[in-house]
């Protein structure tokens, strides 16, 4: 290799640490614990293993759902797009019983595919919780 040639390529290596470096976060990152988060959020409805059997289950006018079925009630595929949104708030059915969890799951954006091949901005920690759900299914 030429000396040109290591001169463009080292140009090169600078040019990608920076654009790398440039997208690293400000300040300390907040360690995501989707578990966590299911945990103190989700398992008083929906029961540890999300089978819909928490201990504030009987006391709902409706049963929480079975997170352990989403796919198998979708034809097999898990709905990214819509568990999302359901968690979030911004879709819900009619007359549930689910509050809004929106402004807890608040945290750093992450690109999320959610199933249409376009990558969207969303919260790290509901990205994170739709994913322990997609885990779930049996």
């Amino acid at each position: 290799m030429g000396r040109k040639s290591r001169a463009n390529l080292g140009s090169a290596m600078a040019v990608l640490l920076s654009l790398v470096a440039a997208c690293q976060p400000i300040g300390p990152a907040v360690p995501v614990s989707a578990r966590a988060d299911f945990a103190e959020n989700c398992a008083t409805c929906h029961g540890d293993s999300g089978h819909g059997n928490g201990p504030a289950a009987a006391g709902l006018s409706r049963k929480p759902a079975d997170l352990t079925g989403i796919a198998a009630r979708n034809g097999g595929e898990f709905p990214m797009a819509r568990v999302m949104s359901t968690i979030n708030g911004y879709f819900r059915p009619e007359n549930g019983v689910m509050p809004h969890f929106g402004d807890i799951l608040q945290s750093e954006t992450v690109l999320v595919d959610t199933g249409d091949g376009i990558a969207t901005p969303a919260p790290e920690r509901l990205v994170a919780l739709a994913e322990y759900l997609r885990a779930l299914q049996e």
